[in-house]
């Protein structure tokens, strides 16, 4: 399954969970913001390599920690000889060695976006409690529509216990919804690009990690549902 992780604005800490979406998935993720990367850097080639076909994507997969990441480079030149309409190139054969893809998409609602929602199985919108936060994400959901992908889950983060506005969100993407109240626990382990998990294994934040991959696993297994109905007689 391959899930595009997005939401429209900057800030909202789409990179965290899309790091720890693939810790509790046991995905490969992919650094796919190829102007303000926010995932760990690599040691070899990165995503600017592979979209210039300089090197293949398992090839440059790096394990860090307990997560396997494919790393985006830091140059603009790299990002500007890209080729953005190879991402779904990229993905196929992760998605055969790994099983689960995660893409952290870049801010904004451009065609580099586009792409990876289009490359996608399904998307995780992250957003905040704000006017600007939850604007954005509902202009998200309306392009993942408009590409016909389906949106999976939906995460509130930097929350303060808004269930009211998460109960809305629900409703208005309609698809589950996860709360995740700020906490220090989840910046501290972003800083040193560990997974909530491995650096915090006690904290409250991973039980609601825990609980977006567990509505994952029921959209990826409702999807396998569905494709294997379409394929019988």
């Amino acid at each position: 399954m391959i899930l595009a992780v997005c939401g429209g604005k900057g800030g909202v800490g789409k990179s965290t969970v899309s790091l720890n979406l693939a810790r509790e998935l046991d995905a490969v993720v992919v650094d796919a913001d190829l102007t303000t990367p926010d995932l760990p850097w690599g040691r070899g080639p990165d995503l600017h390599d592979v979209l210039a076909g300089r090197a293949s994507p398992v090839d440059a997969v790096e394990r860090v920690g307990t997560v396997d990441v494919l790393p985006c480079g830091r140059t603009l030149a790299g990002a500007r000889a890209a080729d953005l309409e190879r991402i779904a190139d990229i993905v196929g054969p992760l998605d055969r060695r790994y099983g689960r893809v995660i893409l952290d998409c870049p801010a904004g609602m451009g065609a580099d976006v586009g792409s990876q929602l289009f490359s996608a199985d399904g998307a995780v919108l992250v957003t905040v409690p704000t006017r600007a936060g939850l604007s954005s994400a509902l202009r998200t959901r309306q392009l993942a529509r408009a590409l016909e992908t389906p949106v999976v889950s939906a995460v509130l983060n930097k929350s303060a216990g808004d269930e009211v506005i998460a109960n809305r969100l629900e409703r208005a993407i309609g698809a589950p919804t996860v709360t995740i109240e700020r906490h220090g626990d989840a910046a501290r382990a972003q800083r040193t690009w560990q997974p909530v998990r491995d650096a915090y294994p006690d904290s409250p934040v991973v039980e609601a990690f825990e609980t977006v991959a567990e509505t994952i696993t029921d959209a990826e297994r409702e999807l396998k549902s569905r494709r294997v109905s379409v394929r019988s007689p």
